[in-house]
This record gives C-alpha cells, structure tokens and sequence, in this order.
C-alpha cells in the first residue's frame, strides 16, 4: 500500500518542465515569474571582501522553483545530474560552490532567491552554480531540508542566441477539448467541476462534464489506463485525510463504472491525503483547491 502511494504521488507531481531539464521524480513546480524584459544579477563568484562578484544581464529573466521528496539525498546528488544536462545543452559552468565555499550566509542573502515559501535555503546545506551558453545565461540553487529538496532555476535569455530550450509536451490530440489536452501532455488533469467539502466523500448527483469527457476518452482509447487520486487540505491527521481522499476518489470510480460504463479495470482509485497540495494551506482558497481529485494518465 505504502509502495503504491509513493509510486502515485511520483507520478502526479513529476516535474512541470520550465525547459529540457529531467528533474528528479517526485518533483512539483512550485512557482514560476517570467519578465519579458528584465535584469538579472547572475553570481560569477564566492562572496569576498564584503560582497558578491556579479554579471548584470539583461532580457528575458524566467525564474522557477520545483519542490521535491529526495529522502536522505544530498543537494550534490539533486545537483549533480541537472549539471550534467546543463552542460549537455552547450552551456559553459561559469561558476560553482557549496554552501560554506561559497560564503555562507553572506551568499544566500546576497544573491537573489524567490522568497519562501516558494523557496527554502538552508544556510549551511546548499548548492549554487551559474552557467552560460552565447548570450544566454542561468543559475541554479538547490537546498534541502529532509525529506524536502529544493531548487530554483533563474534562466536570462537575451534573444541574440540560439532559442533557450523549451518545454517538451504531446501535442493535444485532434478534436480533444482542454481537459484531455491538459491530460494527454500533463499526464495529469484536476477535475474542477468535482467539489468535496473538509471531510465530505459523497460526490453529488452530477452530471459532471469532466466524467463524461474522460469516459469517451478511454474508449477511444484502448491502450490507456486512468488512476483516480484524491486529494485533501490538511486539516486533520494524515491517517484520516488518506482514507477521505481515498472515498473521495472511489466515489468517482464508481460513478465512471456505473453512469459511462467504463470498465473496471480502466480505472484505479487512491488517495493521498495533503502529501501533494496545489496550493497554500495556509488561505480558505488554498484549502480549497487542496481538496479535489484528480486523473493521472496510466500507459499500458
């Protein structure tokens, strides 16, 4: 059960690819600004003699964070293989430190870092490196705090190189409406016209479009699967919102079975709990799109 769980929240929260960089299972982008003309301050060296030796650089400034589950992982090996597809890319490592190499305190306050809780930067447990391809530059910041990893990507692209790389998706199947497009290139999709309360599992009598899309999906589609993921917000233990997303997701497989035929073994159904929340607990709004369900697309 636990195994399964794990294997599911991997699969719903992979990464949202801000560029062609594999980021390691489990990850969630967490927050992304893009300024279509900009400046950035990209760190070229260790903080010394009371500052921070910086490139200013101009043009389109994207910045990105993901959130992810590394368990005992360090940051060198969340590092690590990013570097390498860097690299791979064609751009040139300009420069690189950890944590206490780098500075410290003095770094992490002195550089630019989206603020928390967007991004988490441990003071003695981090990473940092700046690289450039033409005239296109980025940095890249990871930190942790077990079992959480973090990272953030600041990318400047001034438009005189080659185009930065961007993100690789399926393109949306002929015919298919935005919620099997989102589904078929996300691998996932939230069915936003479900809606539960704090602690209710019993889905209403409907009808629910998204149910009805989903359905014709599948069987146009023999070669697929569907896992149903329920979601809660975290108000309560964890034992307890497990078993209420886990009703909550049940609910809509029987409604898929029973209302649009769906085979059974089209579908699964689990629940998470608030191990994966979209949003802030922290607000009413964000609780409430904490609660939902959601449509994870299985390949057989």
């Amino acid at each position: 059960m636990i195994r399964t769980l794990a294997l599911l929240i991997l699969v719903l929260c992979g990464p949202a690819v801000a560029q062609d960089l594999t980021l390691p299972a489990g990850s969630r982008l967490v927050s992304e600004r893009i300024s279509a003309l900009d400046s950035y301050d990209l760190p070229i060296g260790v903080f010394a003699d009371g500052t921070i030796p910086v490139r200013q650089v101009e043009g389109r400034v994207e910045r990105f964070t993901w959130r992810m589950q590394i368990g005992a992982s360090t940051t060198l090996q969340i590092m690590a293989p990013m570097r390498e597809q860097i690299e791979a890319q064609g751009y040139e490592i300009l420069f690189q430190c950890e944590a206490r190499a780098c500075g410290g305190f003095d770094f992490r306050y002195g550089t630019e870092v989206v603020p928390t809780p967007d991004m988490y930067v441990a003071i003695n447990d981090y990473r940092f490196l700046s690289a450039q391809r033409g005239t296109d530059v980025l940095s890249l910041l990871v930190s942790r705090n077990a079992p959480d990893g973090y990272v953030q990507l600041i990318r400047v692209s001034s438009g005189l190189s080659a185009p930065a790389p961007t993100p690789t998706a399926r393109p949306p199947e002929p015919g298919s409406d935005a919620l099997i497009s989102t589904l078929v290139q996300d691998g996932h999709v939230v069915l936003r016209d479900l809606s539960f309360q704090t602690g209710e599992v019993a889905l209403g009598p409907g009808p629910f479009p998204s149910l009805t899309r989903l359905a014709a999906y599948l069987a146009a589609n023999p070669g697929t699967r569907l896992a149903l993921v329920g979601h809660t917000d975290d108000t309560g233990d964890l034992q307890a919102n497990i078993a209420v997303s886990t009703r909550r997701a049940e609910a809509v497989r029987t409604r898929l079975i029973d209302a649009h035929g769906v085979a059974p073994d089209r579908i699964e159904a689990k629940g998470v709990g608030y191990l994966a929340p979209m949003a802030s607990n922290a607000t009413a709004q964000g609780r409430s799109l904490n609660r939902r369900v959601e449509a994870v697309l299985l390949l057989n």
